[in-house]
């Protein structure tokens, strides 16, 4: 049996330590699991990572922005996805389509309508199984990300930007509650990761 879970959230709610805790668990219990992310689960789109989030060059216009996160996931979905779930693989992905809607949407402010639409046609109609959207004040997850570093680009925006963009997720959250569950990732990891497992637990219809 295969699905597709995502791991959405603010910056430091603790996505990529809870997916890869998600997939060495499954592992555990002899599922075959691909780990992946966005941007970055393939050769482009590590390009494309480097480029969005790390160059240190004038950061790109926020519709420029939108298309290169979109052809990493037409990338990803077509090379990587779509042939793992085929296969019968359980896929878990660090960021998918409701970071795009929340971040380049509610963050930048570009058209919600526009930005779903250019979505729908990058993952080919491709939805998750479930999504597990990690949530915690924007002050508290910016903190753990950066700690003493500078952060990335998006690490470095506005406190209000931020604040748009977990109010984005929670209006996606609230349109569609049976795709995206909230999970309160103030808490220490091993609670969080108990909702995390047993959620998962119960879309494989009980398999460990």
């Amino acid at each position: 049996m295969s699905a597709f879970f995502t791991f959405e959230g603010i910056e430091g709610a603790g996505k990529s330590t809870h997916a890869a805790r998600l997939a060495e668990a499954l592992r555990m219990g002899s599922s075959d699991v691909l780990l992946t992310r966005e941007p970055g689960g393939t050769e482009l789109g590590r390009a494309l990572r480097g480029l969005l989030l790390h160059e240190e060059t004038p950061p790109p216009l926020p519709e420029t922005e939108l298309l290169l996160y979109l052809a990493d996931r037409a990338e990803h979905v077509r090379r990587i996805i779509q042939p793992a779930l085929a296969r019968g693989t359980i896929v878990i992905a660090d960021r998918f389509s409701a970071s795009t809607l929340a971040y380049q949407g509610y963050g930048r402010g570009l058209p919600l309508e526009e930005i779903a639409g250019l979505d729908a046609f990058a993952r080919g109609g491709l939805e998750p199984t479930l999504t597990f959207l990690l949530d915690l004040p924007v002050e508290i997850g910016l903190r753990r990300a950066i700690g003493s570093g500078p952060g990335d680009r998006i690490e470095r925006e506005a406190l209000s930007f931020h604040q748009r963009v977990r109010a984005g997720f929670h209006a996606l959250a609230a349109a569609r509650p049976d795709r995206l569950v909230l999970i309160d990732a103030e808490r220490d990891v091993e609670h969080v990761f108990r909702d995390v497992a047993e959620l998962a637990r119960s879309a494989l219809g009980g398999r460990p």
